[in-house]
């Protein structure tokens, strides 16, 4: 009943022109919802101003104060004022410009959404001397006058959320709302390795970079040392878009995506297609479930993105999304397969318990090595001595089979047990993959075509993808509405029936969709090499086992199947002559 006495907001028959604090309140909704997005504004107005250095202060996890102070070029007087009023900006002057923002920020909303909803004060000289300072509350100045000081601009933002107190009631935990401003300035000062950022809180130092230019620098001292120690190099070129930063080996990597971040031109950026093609270049190196590091720049012609996305500018469109994908993938794969940086015998055993769930505590002595959170405080792993194909073949012998599905070899500096049916999977996968380009995989033709029974649902399913079946040797066309007419089948198995594997194959097609960012076909390769190849409780002889090691001695990752899973685990010699006091 009590509903019927409340009166809908607009629905009076009157429309009306929002007074200009109305406005940037509402504003202000959009743009600063937490004290990390008013803190991101302010550290990216402080850059686009030429700061090299930028100090962070926060109390009150931010809810009572913010104060950013800088060393750039700052304001003068009738700027200190502009910049106060909406839509106010020395970024861009027209439309035009929108097409090539090289600018943090473009739009002139932050500093007066910010003093909509707090007690800014600001603080802004051109030379040393005489500064403009101007107090704003709740969005009307108060105080403008002139004091001493450096060059550059301070802002302090006193009590944020003043007047719209039910703003606080959705911030979350002190902790929480301080990471995430630490998130904001740590991907700030890294983006700019050249300045110097401090952020502070409660008196507290949380975060300090050296500002010294150099990328690994600024990431040691955002991630730490450790988890910088050991950190790849990437750069590469495609024509379209540079890629360069840094990314973690394969055995080092974190459960969560919180240590992948991604820059466009300098901004800090959230991208889906990153994300994807990231995953895309390690999919085949690391477990499931398990993230790399990554800190990577990409740079393409401003005029080839659309930043003019979101509010919080944190989000770029890209208007040839294909070739961005294929310049991350490509560089990131291309830098960790040409660094060497393949799992050890203890990376691989910490991967394993990591997808397991098993605490390292619960395993044997050799096998307790830090992983997942607490990996970054550990040393970093190293890389076993074969690591090369020449080295894996360097006295190469097989010494059995164990269960018929482990095959023990050694070679000159190691023992090694080898998981048969993943080892093939790499092999085939390599082979499917390689020869899409160069020419057909090779193919056996059948002296009658075979039908196979697959069901309407999944004929349905696959029709539009037979062509990627094609591709990898499987000939294929619908024969009435539940039933494939087979012609010819790859000649890639010799242990598992093609037929057989060519139903578990369209199964699988049919029950995961393709995703709109990863490119299907490598999922079909992925997926065939696992139903072609031998299986755990194959038995093989001797020739069959040597060849197989001699083929994965030659792929690009001898150590991880393309699902992630490990094929080779490594007992250097000489640690098993230590374990045996010798």
């Amino acid at each position: 009943m009590a509903s019927a006495h409340l009166k809908p907001v607009g629905l009076s028959g009157k429309v009306r022109l929002l007074d200009s604090h109305t406005v940037n309140q509402i504003a202000a909704g959009e743009v600063v919802d937490r004290p990390a997005a008013a803190v991101k504004e302010l550290v990216e107005n402080a850059l686009d101003a030429g700061a090299t250095r930028v100090d962070v202060e926060v109390l009150d996890a931010g809810r009572r104060l913010i104060r950013v102070a800088d060393d750039g070029s700052g304001m003068g007087e009738d700027d200190a004022r502009s910049a106060l009023l909406r839509h106010a900006t020395s970024k861009i002057g027209s439309a035009d410009d929108l097409l090539r923002v090289a600018s943090f920020g473009f739009r002139g909303e932050a500093l007066p959404s910010i003093a909509s909803v707090s007690r800014l004060t600001l603080s802004t000289g051109q030379a040393d001397g005489v500064r403009r300072v101007l107090v704003v509350e709740e969005g009307r100045t108060t105080v403008d006058s002139a004091e001493s000081g450096p060059r550059g601009t301070t802002v302090i933002v006193e009590d944020l959320f003043l007047c719209v107190p039910a703003r606080l009631k959705f911030l979350k935990s002190d902790t929480t709302e301080v990471g995430a401003v630490a998130d904001v300035v740590g991907r700030a000062a890294v983006a700019r390795p050249d300045v110097a950022f401090r952020l502070t809180h409660e008196g507290n130092v949380v975060l300090q970079t050296p500002g010294s230019g150099g990328l690994l620098d600024a990431v040691a001292a955002v991630w730490g040392r450790d988890a910088a120690r050991g950190l790849v190099t990437v750069d590469a070129y495609n024509g379209h878009a540079r890629v360069w930063g840094l990314v973690s080996p394969p055995h080092f990597t974190k459960p969560t995506r919180s240590h992948q971040w991604l820059f466009v031109n300098g901004r800090p950026v959230r991208s889906r297609l990153g994300t994807a093609a990231l995953d895309q270049a390690f999919r085949s190196l690391t477990p499931d479930k398990r993230y790399p590091l990554a800190v990577l720049m990409v740079e393409v012609d401003p005029a080839q993105i659309d930043v003019n996305v979101s509010p919080s500018k944190s989000e770029v469109k890209f208007h040839q999304e294909g070739a961005v994908f294929d310049a991350v993938r490509r560089a990131v794969k291309d830098a960790v397969l040409a660094s060497g940086a393949v799992p050890s015998f203890e990376g691989l055993a910490a991967a394993n318990a990591a997808l397991s769930g098993e605490s390292p505590a619960m395993l044997p002595p050799l096998f307790q090595v830090a992983f997942g959170e607490g990996l970054a405080a550990a040393p970093m792993l190293e890389v076993p001595p074969t690591a090369t194909p020449d080295s894996f073949v360097d006295g190469l012998r097989v010494l059995g089979q164990i269960e018929d599905t482990f095959i023990i070899a050694e070679n000159r500096t190691s023992l090694l047990v080898v998981d048969q049916h993943v080892a093939h999977e790499r092999i085939l996968y390599e082979k499917i993959r390689d020869t899409r380009g160069a020419g057909a995989v090779e193919t056996q033709r059948l002296l009658e075509p075979e039908t196979l029974v697959v069901g309407r649902r999944t004929l349905e399913a696959i029709t539009p993808r037979l062509d990627e079946l094609r591709e990898i040797g499987f000939d294929v066309e619908p024969f009435g509405t539940e039933t494939l007419l087979v012609r010819a089948l790859p000649a890639l198995g010799r242990f598992r029936p093609p037929l057989v594997a060519l139903k578990d194959l369209v199964d699988e097609m049919a029950d995961a969709p393709p995703s709109a960012l990863t490119p299907t076909r490598d999922d079909v390769y992925i997926l065939a090499s696992c139903k072609l190849a031998v299986k755990a409780g194959d038995p093989l002889g001797q020739a069959e086992m040597t060849r197989l090691l001699l083929d994965l001695a030659q792929t690009e990752n001898p150590y991880l199947c393309p699902h992630g899973r490990p094929i080779t685990v490594v007992f250097p010699k000489d640690a098993l002559a230590r374990k045996f006091k010798r």
